[in-house]
């Protein structure tokens, strides 16, 4: 069975990557045969955590894009495009630059899917007013999103399951993984005139029309947007206090979305035709198959295999562990790669004299997984989306478009995150 899931996960990966299927039909179709040999059954795919469908991921995202759906027809899109590129004077890279610190700072206390579906119609209309191509600022604030969402407990769900199980607390993330995102960041923002290079050529005549615009102008209905605002702080604190409400962010945008539609007065056409419905296809079939990878073991033996070679050498085990979990986490979703790997972290942590040593190990695993999703176009929850966004808006991205500056920016985080723990740990540990 663990070969045909492989083989399975290869051909849909391979199919999704050359873009001669589209994805969503792929990842369907994958998990169609999946299901048809028998390698997974219902219980795994509806009811279980390690195996099935992630429910909290599609609901989260099912709820914050008709929450975004009826946001989007108050005009505060258009409001921050203009606010933003009036700021900028014009310029699209200090736009670019403006654009990813936002998205960074608030993907570290959302999560970044939700960054994502806020910060991309902002982005889209920017652009659009000053005639340029968008795809360039999408790849940059998913990649950035992806960084910042490292550095808190909350910002990424890997992180989540990494804290649960170490014992790690909001305050253990602020200390140990902020600062090297901080850093993380400010090398990121020096990456991208040279990552995007040729993209930031504006006509002086769009600079000059947007300067003139009054971006108060672009609110269409304030009554609309004062009960949008209501709801999205209460979704946000909803987020950052759910591990002490005991509600789960996919619940709490669900009954944001479910009170928006109560009270906007709007048609039902309005806020689900803005729903990502192939998006949330293409996440249910990827899930199913990345399940049958972790039901038939092959996750777990790829991880076994990894600690195997370590040999007990702490330091090569959490320089191991950061670059393993890198590239995994960028040709599998990484959520269930960390569930798995985390009993084997925890096992070595055990064996481990020095408290600095174990805290490694997991800062190793957290740093890894969640710099690894830029590695790819579905290395990330965040990447599926945005470009999902992209097509929707007639701007395309390609698989290969994205992985090419994925991979840069990947290799780039983990070469500085390597001797960032090494020298906290070990040599001044």
């Amino acid at each position: 069975m663990a070969v045909i899931a492989v083989a399975i996960f290869a051909v849909a990966y391979a199919l999704i990557a050359s873009e001669r299927v589209h994805k969503t039909k792929a990842a369907l179709g994958g998990a169609a045969i999946v299901l048809a040999l028998g390698v997974l059954g219902s219980e795994d795919v509806f009811y279980s955590r390690e195996t099935g469908v992630d429910w909290d991921v599609i609901f989260l995202l099912f709820g914050m894009m008709i929450i975004v759906g009826i946001l989007r027809h108050t005009g505060v899109f258009e409001y921050t495009a203009i606010w933003a590129a009036k700021r900028a004077k014009g310029s699209a890279l200090r736009i670019m630059i403006l654009l990813v610190l936002i998205t960074a700072i608030a993907s570290a206390f959302l999560d970044n899917v939700t960054t994502v579906l806020l910060i991309a119609p902002v982005t889209l209309l920017v652009c659009e007013r000053l005639e340029i191509s968008p795809t360039p600022f999408l790849i940059a604030e998913v990649l950035a999103s992806n960084i910042g969402g490292a550095a808190t407990l909350i910002g990424d769900p890997p992180n989540i399951i990494i804290g649960s199980r170490a014992g790690l607390s909001f305050n253990d993330f602020l200390l140990n993984v902020t600062p090297i995102v901080a850093i993380e960041l400010a090398v990121f923002t020096l990456l991208l005139p040279r990552l995007f290079r040729g993209s930031f050529t504006v006509d002086p005549a769009r600079i000059a029309d947007i300067m003139e615009l009054d971006e108060r102008e672009a609110i269409r209905d304030r009554a609309l947007l004062i009960k949008c605002g209501l709801v999205l702080a209460a979704v946000f604190a909803g987020f950052i206090g759910h591990s002490v409400i005991h509600i789960e962010p996919s619940l709490v945008a669900l009954l944001g979305a479910g009170v928006l539609v109560l009270t906007a007065g709007l048609p039902q056409t309005d806020y689900l035709g803005a729903v990502e419905w192939e998006t949330l296809l293409f996440f249910a079939g990827l899930f199913i198959m990345i399940g049958a990878l972790v039901k038939t073991g092959v996750i777990e033996h790829l991880a076994v295999l990894a600690t195997h070679a370590i040999g007990g050498n702490a330091l090569v085990a959490t320089l191991l562990i950061l670059g393993v979990s890198a590239l995994l986490s960028g040709v599998i979703d990484n959520i269930p790669y960390v569930a798995t790997m985390s009993p084997l972290v925890a096992d070595l942590a055990a064996g481990m004299d020095h408290h600095n040593n174990t805290q490694a190990l997991w800062w190793a695993l957290a740093l890894g997984a969640d710099f690894g999703g830029n590695l790819t176009a579905i290395g990330a929850s965040a990447n599926v989306v945005m470009l999902g966004i992209a097509r929707r808006a007639e701007n395309p991205i390609s698989f290969w478009e994205f992985t090419r500056k994925g991979a840069v920016v990947t290799a780039v985080t983990v070469a500085v995150a390597a001797p960032y723990l090494w020298l906290r740990y070990y040599a001044f540990g």
